[in-house]
């Protein structure tokens, strides 16, 4: 097992708290997504204690960022997925098209999200506005 603060190729390891600050995650919601096998720190120190780098706590912020689109299944294929589409060049025709189609449909789904979401921007932008008026005695209110 690696040591608290042994040097790797992507900077020094972190334990968990350091994590969840650069994170903004909370340590059940991180111990969550290692059990349901959505992250994995890189090792564990010599009293047990989870250790990450770099690259964990990058792996972290994505899945925070998919979080508001994607049920966490969907957020641990994309990321099988994602790592799948690093190698790309490796795969056949197939297999590459295949990997592709599959990005196009995430990517799909949240853009539809997305749009409800300006959506709901607009409709409570004009709400606001209309609060706006009637607070400024520019409109009365309807009831």
């Amino acid at each position: 097992m690696a040591e608290l603060n042994e040097p790797t190729a992507t900077g020094p390891f972190m334990q968990i708290g350091e994590v969840a600050a650069q994170t903004n995650l909370s340590l059940r919601t991180i111990r969550h997504y290692e059990e349901i096998g959505l992250v994995e720190p890189s090792g564990r120190s010599q009293g047990g204690f989870r250790l990450y780098v770099d690259a964990d706590v990058e792996r972290l912020r994505l899945v925070r960022r998919m979080k508001p689109f994607l049920t966490l299944e969907e957020t641990k294929d994309l990321l099988g997925l994602l790592q799948t589409a690093a190698r790309l060049d490796e795969l056949d025709e197939a297999a590459a098209a295949a990997v592709v189609d599959r990005l196009r449909m995430y990517r799909e789904a949240v853009v539809v999200q997305l749009d409800t979401l300006r959506e709901q921007v607009h409709k409570a932008e004009a709400f606001a506005d209309e609060l706006g008026d009637i607070a400024a005695g520019r409109r009365r209110p309807t009831l």
